[in-house]
């Protein structure tokens, strides 16, 4: 029988180049990415939320935030394209007062909410009014109510939570774990100073007419005076309460924090330590008022750890701080 000569060599298949096959890889990642998103996004999901309800989530890609540090936790974890609407204290960062505004976060519409048909709701804990919360909750709409913490190991937590809802897991332990690695950090400077060296300082949330109301336990004020190294000798007092010129006089802080309202010139230092409740302390006589931005400062949100460290600065000028973020 006779043999079959060999193919000449233009008729051999050529192997794809190394050019082809990586093309050819890169496509098949990204094509397994692209999916693997997606499915992440549009997999129904369910999360118990700060009342203990279970919520079934079927999608994440039209959400109301209501609430700045929730809105905050959103635009960081990159899902800002997500949102399509968000309350009158969610002001950071820029590009959310883009967003349609349903309103301030305690006094809602339910109208206004739905109107904007999204998807899903978020909402932080002490959203109302309750009648307002009530209709929301009854919609067909998923809405998960947010805890509230004051300290950083509660935002991670929540940064966690609002991840899984979102199906983005990853981005949120690295967010997390960046927010507590930052607080720990700044805690470990703090605990240098001694006791009896801890300023004393309090937080003012207003002084309209020589009426001085004065932040206690289980405020975010407290706390992040707490984070800072100051002492507050409201602490013992629980919420916001009016402090009287003697018990300011007694108090004698060292220094007076007060936040910036969107719309309102900022706290002269000469007009609050002329009222006579504070021009007899010690913060009168060195002039030390530190006014910073109120959500910043009092949000809670993902940037907590570097307003802390910010306001630790403007309490101890020569205690060595960890860089900010």
């Amino acid at each position: 029988m006779r043999a079959l000569s060999p193919l000449p060599f233009s008729f051999i298949p050529h192997a794809p180049g190394r050019h082809v096959r990586l093309a050819i890889g890169f496509a098949a990642a990204l094509v397994i990415t692209v999916f693997a998103i997606q499915q992440s996004i549009a997999a129904p999901r369910s999360v118990t939320d700060a009342r203990g309800r279970t919520v079934e989530i079927a999608s994440a890609d039209r959400i109301v935030s209501i609430g700045g540090a929730v809105t905050e936790i959103l635009y960081a974890l990159g899902a800002g394209d997500r949102v399509i609407a968000r309350d009158q204290t969610s002001l950071y960062p820029p590009e959310a007062l883009e967003k349609p505004d349903v309103g301030y976060m305690r006094a809602l519409s339910a109208e206004s909410v739905l109107s904007v048909k999204p998807d899903l709701i978020l909402a932080v804990e002490g959203s109302g009014p309750k009648e307002a919360l009530d209709l929301l909750l009854a919609a067909s709409v998923p809405i998960v109510i947010l805890p509230e913490p004051y300290s950083a190991k509660g935002i991670a937590e929540k940064i966690t939570m609002i991840a899984d809802v979102i199906g983005e897991p990853e981005k949120g332990k690295v967010l997390a774990d960046g927010v507590e690695a930052r607080a720990d950090a700044l805690a470990a400077a703090i605990a240098s100073i001694p006791e009896d060296k801890r300023r004393r300082a309090i937080f003012l949330m207003s002084s309209a007419g020589d009426r001085l109301m004065a932040a206690g336990h289980h405020t975010a004020a407290d706390a992040m005076l707490t984070a800072a190294g100051a002492v507050n000798p409201f602490g013992s007092v629980e919420g916001y309460k009016p402090a009287s010129a003697e018990a300011m006089v007694a108090a004698q802080p060292a220094s007076i924090v007060m936040m910036k309202r969107p719309g309102s010139p900022d706290p002269d230092p000469a007009t609050i330590f002329a009222l006579p409740s504070l021009s007899a302390t010690p913060a009168a006589a060195d002039k030390s008022l530190i006014v910073m931005d109120g959500l910043y400062l009092l949000g809670f949100g993902p940037r907590m750890p570097d307003a802390a460290r910010d306001l630790a600065a403007a309490f101890y000028p020569q205690l060595a701080l960890p860089a900010g973020n």
